[in-house]
């Protein structure tokens, strides 16, 4: 979740002219359900856009790990801008250069061009996402209105990624692959258009720096690792054309770690990862991230690639998944009463290993029940299972005042930790395919992914057994 403001003041013309509070609600929630759409929604249409536009393999993950890694690295720094420029111009700003990226992206004629405009869907996303939860917050009052507003913004949050898949089966089943990206134009001039009419202007008093030379050192970092991570497969690890990017990589990531411990207003403060609670729990979300965040993507290359599936089957395919991480998220909040949060965060993470492993053993002769439908479903309830109590546990040992920006954290450690693991199970998929031939080869490469992905899982859940902190969670409002 992005950083929730704090109260600011409206001008007494903006409190004349605001919108009532229903359609606050509809624009903010349209731009929200638009950013989160765009992290799933392509999975369904990549073998149509491999096809159409002459990607390689390890070349489609970039089609989504440009759109995360821009994502995650800025979206802080959006936030930030939101409270210093003002709310709806952030916002107008944001879902413009979102809007724009997803016309390029659809008119795209070559991979560099499709995956320019994902980079740039990404700082669009990470611009306009925080906006959203800060209007809502300054526009509705404090306690029943404000939580209901808030909860009202996360099931749309949730909804967007669990019909990504559905959505983008139909657009490319019955229109092309371009109209995932395209469908976004008319909504978002829609939206852009009611919001400049009637969204009232709010920002923050107290005037901060923008830490902008932190964002692009993580989000260029970060790149450069992932990049590296996919040179290996063709090169190995040992090649220049790996081990410079990787090294190159690495450095930006340290000059990240000293501009931020050196700047006035750092975009992510290093003395919170001085409470273990905060430590613990991102490095626990990286990990956990990393072996999660794939398995739509590799679900996906398998269902149609192997078993043939047409797009709109595999968007249908992918709803008991989607059904099973929203009952997830639901079912926490309930449970973290009675087990802890921490006890339901290692449950939840178990859960999800289980799916994993048994996803691992893909075959050229699948079926949907025995080989989709069961380690879907655990794997998707497993993560939404753990995402809850690993952020419950994260805010419970934070000032008050930082409660906003430790939820951005958590959330910027999720979205990181999938890139990377993106970036390195494609490249451990991609090598297992390329020892051997069709199908059976990519089934093979597909379950080895798994996996892996189930042996970093297993990491994050002996992290999460020796690091974090117990707490109930009646301290940590769960």
């Amino acid at each position: 979740m992005p950083p929730i403001a704090t109260p600011s003041t409206l001008s007494a013309s903006a409190r004349r002219t605001a919108a009532p509070a229903w359609l606050v609600m509809l624009l903010v929630c349209a731009g929200q359900f638009l950013v989160v759409l765009d992290v799933s929604v392509v999975n369904v249409a990549l073998p149509a856009m491999r096809s159409g536009l002459g990607l390689s393999e390890l070349g489609l993950q970039w089609i989504v790990n440009a759109y995360v890694i821009t994502f995650a690295g800025f979206m802080l720094l959006g936030g930030r801008a939101a409270d210093l420029f003002g709310r709806k111009r952030i916002f107008v700003i944001g879902l413009a250069l979102f809007t724009v990226a997803s016309a390029a992206g659809g008119l795209a004629q070559q991979p560099w061009q499709l995956i320019a405009a994902r980079t740039i869907q990404g700082v669009g996303a990470a611009v306009l996402s925080p906006a959203t939860l800060t209007i809502l917050t300054t526009s509705f009052p404090t306690g029943p209105a404000r939580t209901r507003a808030i909860a009202t913004w996360t099931a749309v949050g949730a909804g967007g990624g669990a019909v990504g898949g559905l959505v983008g089966g139909v657009l490319t089943e019955y229109l092309s692959w371009r109209w995932v990206l395209l469908i976004n134009v008319p909504v978002g001039a829609l939206v852009l258009t009611g919001a400049a009419l009637w969204l009232a202007e709010s920002r923050q008093g107290a005037v901060r720096r923008l830490d902008v030379p932190g964002a692009l050192l993580v989000t260029g970092g970060l790149g450069l690792v992932a990049y590296g991570i996919v040179q290996t497969e063709t090169h190995g690890w040992g090649a220049p054309a790996a081990l410079l990017p990787l090294a190159a990589g690495l450095v930006v990531v340290a000059a990240f770690v000293v501009v931020e411990a050196r700047t006035k207003a750092p975009l992510m403060p290093l003395t919170l990862f001085r409470l273990r609670s905060v430590s613990s729990a991102n490095a626990a979300m990286v990990l956990s991230g990393a072996a999660m965040f794939s398995m739509w993507y590799f679900l996906s290359l398998y269902m149609q690639n192997v078993l043939s599936y047409t797009p709109l089957q595999a968007g249908l395919s992918f709803l008991p998944h989607s059904l099973s991480i929203v009952l997830g998220s639901k079912l926490a909040p309930r449970l973290m009463n009675r087990l802890g949060a921490k006890t339901l965060a290692i449950s939840g993470a178990v859960v999800s290993l289980a799916g994993m492993g048994w996803q691992s053993l893909l075959t050229v002769d699948g079926t949907y029940v025995g080989t989709i439908l069961g380690p879907g479903v655990l794997m998707a309830l497993g993560a939404g299972l753990t995402a809850t109590p690993v952020a419950a546990i994260a805010t419970s040992g934070a000032d008050p005042a930082d409660q906003g920006l430790v939820s951005g954290l958590i959330n910027t450690s999720r979205q990181m930790g999938g890139a990377l693991g993106l970036s390195v199970l494609s490249t451990v998929a991609a090598s297992q395919i390329a020892a051997g031939h069709g199908r059976t080869a990519l089934a093979d490469g597909y379950g080895t992914a798994f996996l892996v992905g189930a042996a970093v899982l297993a990491a994050s859940i002996a992290l999460m057994v020796l690091a974090l902190p117990r707490r109930r969670t009646d301290l940590v409002h769960g």
